[in-house]
């Protein structure tokens, strides 16, 4: 059992903490709280189901125009709406909730409201420790290291990350320092829906994609970036494998009180505000944002 909860958290926990950076890098540069972040991951599991279902497309093909699309999707969302009302952040709270709810609604018309299965990325299993593991959910967590971990090269070992971070300390001074900040909102908003993307990919052969996926990612990603503390990236990390290993507890703990899952999710959070109540990693200086 063990090693079943620790798989599982792994896997669950890389692509939560996919999510929770994309959501992460909004709010610390733009300081958005984007609450269609999640629809666009969506979008992504969507994309997969699309592509190869109806399409009959190849994985390869389908992923490169899956991750195209909808991050182009998501830069659109910000340059001609978000951007807009980006100075008006109850504004912001609204349209993009009333934007994760149309596009729900576009796929409930489109693909009607049942779960629609898409097959593995990669079928057959592995022993690992005497368990039997999917490789599925091997090349679940592969991925998911890997784009972690080329988010956190970017932002620390290239001239754009730079400048994303410059920005999210303060974009007056980013704006004077000769960056351009509109550039760079823009090219932060398609990362987080690169990200989202990437993960809507590798949960769809296991979860299936249906019109309502969203709304359960988007609480869980909320929870997870408001533990590991607003602004911050490694507490988005951190707070995404936390969650995801109080999931895994809370199942096997209780396999027939599946629904109190949310409810020791929640907990979690509510104890580590009390003990910290800004986060794990809660900025205490601007200077520490990202």
């Amino acid at each position: 059992m063990t090693e079943l909860i620790i798989t599982y958290t792994l896997v669950n926990g890389g692509v939560y903490a996919l999510l929770a950076i994309g959501f992460c890098l909004i709010f610390g540069v733009a300081r958005l709280i984007n609450l269609a972040h999640t629809a666009f991951f969506m979008l992504g599991a969507y994309g997969v189901f699309f592509f190869i279902r109806r399409i009959g497309l190849g994985y390869p093909e389908t992923i490169a125009l899956t991750l195209v699309i909808v991050t182009l999707l998501g830069m659109l969302a910000y340059r001609f709406i978000i951007d807009r009302l980006r100075e008006h952040h109850a504004a912001v709270l609204l349209v993009t909730i009333a934007l994760a709810i149309i596009i729900e609604n576009i796929l409930l018309w489109l693909f009607q409201g049942e779960t629609h299965g898409v097959q593995e990325l990669i079928g057959g299993y592995m022993y690992l420790g005497g368990i039997k593991v999917a490789n599925q959910n091997i090349l679940v967590l592969g991925i998911a290291a890997a784009a972690i971990i080329a988010v956190q090269l970017l932002l620390t070992k290239t001239k754009m990350g730079t400048a994303i971070r410059a920005t999210a300390q303060d974009a007056e001074i980013a704006n004077l320092m000769g960056i351009s900040v509109s550039r760079i909102l823009l090219i932060t908003m398609g990362i987080a829906t690169l990200l989202a993307a990437i993960g809507g990919i590798l949960l769809a052969p296991t979860r299936g994609v249906n019109p309502g996926m969203w709304g359960d990612p988007m609480v869980i990603t909320m929870v997870i970036v408001v533990l590991g503390g607003l602004g911050s990236v490694k507490g988005s990390i951190i707070g995404a494998f936390i969650i995801a290993l109080v999931e895994q507890l809370s199942t096997f703990m209780l396999p027939e009180g599946g629904y109190l899952i949310d409810t020791f999710v929640l907990l979690t959070m509510v104890i580590v505000l009390i003990v910290r109540p800004g986060g794990l990693f809660g900025i205490v200086l601007e200077e520490e944002r990202l």
